[in-house]
This record gives C-alpha cells, structure tokens and sequence, in this order.
C-alpha cells in the first residue's frame, strides 16, 4: 500500500513581514523627501531669492555691529530675564509646595495668568501700563530692566513648574535622611533637595533659555534706542533702509550662532540624564 502523503500543518505566510513593512515604508517617506526636495530646487526662482536675501555687500555693512551691538544686547537681554525668571519662579514652586494654603492658591493664580498671557501683552503691560498706573517711577536699569522683568515674569511661570516637578522627583527619602541628621526643613530643602532637583531639571531649564532668547526679539514694543537695539529689531531697521531682506537673514543666521550650541548641549545633558537612570 502507498504511503499517502501527510498535509502541511504549517500556514503559509502571506505578503510581506512587519519589518519588510517598516522598511518600504520608510523608503517611500524618504522617496517623497526628495522628491520635495527637488521639486523645490527646480521649480524656485534662485536668481531673485539671492537678490532679495543674499546681498554680499548689504550683508557686510552689517559687521560687526550686528555682533557688537545687536548680538551683544540680544545676550544681555536674555541672560538679565532669565536670571529674573530662575529667581522668582524658585519663588513661586516653593510656593506651590508650601503647606500654607495662600501661598499655593497666590503660586497657582500667577503660574495660570502668566502662562496663558502671550509674551507680547506682558511687554506692552511693561512699557504702557506700569508707567501709567506709578507716574514718575522709572525700573532700575531703564530699558535692560524693563525687558528683564517682562521676560523673567513669563519665565517664572514656567519654570515654577519645572522646578516643582524636580523637586518632588527628588525620593521623599532625601528629606527624611536629613531632617535625621538633625537639619532643618529649609536647610534640608537648600542643602539637599534643591541640588538634586536642579541635576533633573537642568535640561528644560536650558530649554527655557532658548526661548528667552528668541523672546527677547519683543523688546522692539517698549521703544529702543539705536544703541538698544537687538538682533529682530537691527536687522528690520536696516532691511528698510536698504529695501532688501538680507538683514533679516543675517539677523537669523546669528540667532542660529546661539541656538544651535544650546540645543546641543540639551541633548547632551538628557543623554547624560538617561544613561544616570539607565
């Protein structure tokens, strides 16, 4: 008797696996990039782009005083409003943390109005409402001080949160560790938790900056002198005296100077941050 042949009990895979399915789907995301890429390159009109953006010599008459002055300001602007912001909002998170019931709701009200706010009303309640409502009172510092303060006010917000978040990602255990080794609570929270706190929120602290200093482009709505000028404002003064863009670009690619390094080191510091949990 032949011997009769036994069924396949193995089912038979059909179309493609789920990883030949990532990967023709990635190929065709990057086939669509370059494709747009190209279509960009061939179909933009190049010749009137560098006319209106790459103006070598318009761009030279600009150094070095869009280093010396409207960089230099632009800095300074943002450095001053950070250190504002990093001091009231350790302010306002402890604040938040307090047992007193005030002092949350007082934390809670700014955090909420100051984060809703867009940053260009706070300027204008900077420049127009304050000297309103507190005639002949000038802020130290003139127009330094008042851009510190506008931009630390927003920055308070956020960062209030931020380090409220750090705080209480510091173990509980920290605080009793050193309340048994006979410190004070506030000794306890500035000695050891505060420390611990900041190596977690160092990274959106950095991020913050960032912001700042693109923010800081809105102190062209309090009224600047020529020599107060930052990098948005000198180079839209310079783009209408010459009818050409290239100030705007240059203005940009100087942002760009500060921006891409502290982008860099907040990748680092969170690579950094996840290999120290890892």
């Amino acid at each position: 008797m032949a011997d009769t042949e036994k069924p396949d009990l193995q089912p038979k895979r059909k179309g493609l696996t789920r990883r030949q399915k990532r990967s023709l789907s990635r190929g065709i995301q990057y086939a669509v990039f370059v494709a747009a890429v190209i279509a960009f390159a061939v179909t933009a009109d190049w010749g009137r782009l560098q006319n209106q953006f790459a103006q070598a010599d318009i761009g030279e008459r600009m150094f070095p005083e869009v280093i010396t002055l409207a960089l230099k300001n632009t800095v300074l602007y943002t450095v001053t409003g950070f250190a504002v912001g990093l001091a009231l909002g350790m302010v306002i998170a402890l604040m938040r943390l307090s047992s007193v019931g005030p002092y949350r709701w007082l934390a809670g009200v700014y955090i909420e109005i100051f984060r809703g706010l867009p940053a260009l009303l706070i300027f204008i309640f900077i420049g127009v409402a304050v000297p309103l409502a507190f005639p002949g009172t000038e802020i130290v510092g003139g127009t330094y001080g008042k851009v510190a303060l506008a931009l630390g006010l927003v920055a308070a917000a956020y960062m209030a949160e931020t380090i409220r978040a750090g705080i209480q990602a510091v173990p509980k255990g920290q605080m009793e560790a050193a309340r048994s080794l006979g410190f004070s609570p506030a000794r306890a929270m500035v000695s050891i938790i505060i420390p611990q706190a900041f190596r977690i929120i160092l990274p959106p602290l950095t991020n913050e900056l960032v912001l700042l200093f693109k923010d800081s482009s809105l102190v062209l709505f309090l009224g600047v002198t020529l020599e107060e000028r930052e990098l948005s404002k000198y180079g839209r003064d310079l783009a209408s005296q010459t009818a050409n863009s290239t100030p705007i670009l240059v203005a940009g690619l100087c942002y760009l100077l500060i921006t891409v390094p502290l982008g860099f080191v907040v990748r680092r510091m969170e690579a950094k941050a996840q290999e120290a949990v890892k």
